[in-house]
């Protein structure tokens, strides 16, 4: 997608070290590419970051989502030291087990309407390109970045419904699985907090937000934007729990590239 910000992205990946990494799907768009085929030089730079960080030791883990699902086939497989799963659990340095997936298994547009969520990304790119255009007035302005459809979502109600509808379901999931929380991606809002007693973080994307979630030495979990190249990162929500001091475990960090390249 040419609207995602792989520069931003390869900019966090160059300053961020942990344990193990989570790809949360949608790293690549395969919608677009079966239309068009638009790949940069920064997406290579993304992919080489990536398969350099697990050649030296960092567990890479990749859940496909629904814009490339074309990955789903490979389910169980390494592509170089890059595992492929469908979903995880994730155990946190103070004991939580989260559960690590996509999500768009649980929207019910992805999976009984296809084609009105094939509409929709259109209308959604259509919104992307209008925001390039604003946005570069805003650098002229010297504005910092701001994102028309993030805006939207939080204006319309029927968003807002669809965006509680499928936290609940991912809420859902970690209490089916036993599990304290659950960290996903799919609909593009980033987002932590507590539902229901249960850890619900969504991750975001590379292409709205630029959002990571991150995991301290202490299990504390903080969800941040990295909003400029070469820049500290702006912390924008953030969860504590408690935990028994500084551990010893490397820091883990979770993050989602939702459909960043192309």
């Amino acid at each position: 997608m040419r609207a995602c910000r792989a520069p931003y992205l390869l900019d966090f990946l160059r300053h961020n070290e942990s344990a193990t990494l989570y790809l949360v799907g949608d790293v690549f768009d395969g919608w677009a590419l079966a239309r068009s085929w638009h790949w940069a030089q920064n997406h290579n730079d993304v992919i080489q970051k990536l398969l350099r960080k697990a050649r030296k030791g960092t567990r890479v883990i990749y859940l496909p989502g629904n814009h490339d699902e074309f990955a789903r086939d490979y389910v169980g497989l390494h592509f170089g030291d890059i595992a492929i799963e469908a979903e995880t659990i994730h155990v946190t340095a103070d004991g939580r087990r989260l559960v690590i997936l996509h999500g768009d298994n649980f929207d019910g547009m992805i999976r009984h309407a296809r084609w009105l969520s094939l509409l929709g990304a259109k209308v959604y790119r259509g919104l992307l390109q209008l925001n390039r255009l604003v946005n570069f007035a805003r650098r002229l302005l010297g504005l910092p970045y701001w994102s028309l459809a993030g805006y939207l979502k939080h204006k319309t109600k029927r968003a807002i419904q669809f965006i509680a509808d499928f936290e609940e379901a991912m809420v859902n999931v970690a209490r089916t699985h036993s599990a304290d929380g659950v960290v996903c991606g799919h609909i593009h809002h980033a987002e932590i907090r507590e539902i229901n007693g249960l850890l619900y973080a969504n991750c975001g994307d590379w292409v709205e937000s630029c959002t990571a979630l991150v995991e301290h030495f202490d299990g504390r979990l903080e969800l941040i934007q990295w909003a400029k190249i070469d820049h500290p990162p702006k912390r924008i929500r953030k969860v504590y729990r408690s935990g028994d001091g500084e551990r010893t475990a490397i820091p883990t960090l979770s993050i989602a590239v939702s459909q960043d390249m192309p």
